[in-house]
């Protein structure tokens, strides 16, 4: 029977790199770390950067296109991504002859049997987006990289089944982090990261009952821990009488667990 597979290979300020494939379709979300490790880890799951099909790009931060240059030169997949974030990738050394499929924000593409909605998001990005993926008839958001939950992420978010949501800083954490309060400003800004607790009022505005999983992506190294983000999550998805949803962490050095469908 016709399966999607999901799996983050990588999430966090180091790298960010995400696989979504169907019996037809292999694709990345972002390529954020080196080409090894996403052959690696493709490997892991049975697969290969031959059989991928396309690179959608959230945004031009390193963390989301480092491997770009070496994948397109040894593989030639297409890249995707909106003309404000080619146009500011392209002021990077390496980055400039890229070969891009250019996307419109608000106007859906599809890759084989996958169609992607690309949609705005607040972030210190040129142009940054979120996708909602459209298969058969499920949905798959990812939102991460987002400074603050807006109205139109909400509209896009309600109806998945799966979402790869950031969860990048607990507030306290981050408060009492050893870090410069002009970065500490950054990241809790309107076009930084959101923090548990944003990303929970997030959630809650969008959940439903056909909503499985959700993946907690993007979780801080320093200003986060895994245990704080899951009880957060956990305890207000079930306080809101949310059980059935499932949580997974991501991870910034190796892979998660993979979410299975089959229709």
């Amino acid at each position: 029977m016709p399966t999607l597979t999901l799996c983050s290979l990588a999430s966090g300020s180091s790298g960010n790199c995400a696989y979504l494939a169907t019996d037809e379709t292999e694709v990345l979300i972002d390529a954020g770390i080196s080409t090894k490790r996403i052959e690696a880890a493709l490997e892991g799951l049975g697969t290969s950067l031959a059989r991928i099909q396309g690179v959608c790009v959230t945004h031009e931060h390193s963390d989301h296109i480092t491997a770009l240059p070496v994948m397109q030169r040894k593989y030639g997949m297409p890249f995707y991504a909106n003309a404000g974030t080619i146009q500011s990738a392209a002021r990077k050394k390496g980055y400039d002859a890229l070969q891009w499929k250019v996307f419109t924000n608000g106007a859906s593409f599809e890759i084989g049997d996958l169609t992607f909605m690309p949609y705005s998001i607040p972030h210190d990005a040129y142009d940054p987006v979120g996708f909602v993926i459209q298969w058969r008839n499920t949905k798959i958001g990812f939102a991460t990289d987002i400074g603050l939950p807006t109205n139109l992420i909400k509209a896009q978010l309600r109806g998945c089944h799966v979402l790869v949501l950031e969860a990048n800083h607990d507030h306290q954490l981050l408060i009492d982090a050893p870090r410069p309060w002009s970065l500490k400003q950054r990241i809790s800004g309107r076009q930084g990261h959101l923090s548990n607790d944003q990303a929970v009022d997030l959630l809650l505005a969008v959940a439903g009952p056909q909503l499985q999983k959700v993946y907690l992506a993007h979780l801080s190294a320093e200003c986060n821990c895994p245990n704080v983000a899951m009880g957060t999550f956990r305890r207000a998805l079930d306080a809101a009488g949310h059980h059935h949803i499932g949580l997974e962490l991501t991870h910034p050095k190796m892979p998660s667990a993979c979410f299975k469908l089959t229709v």
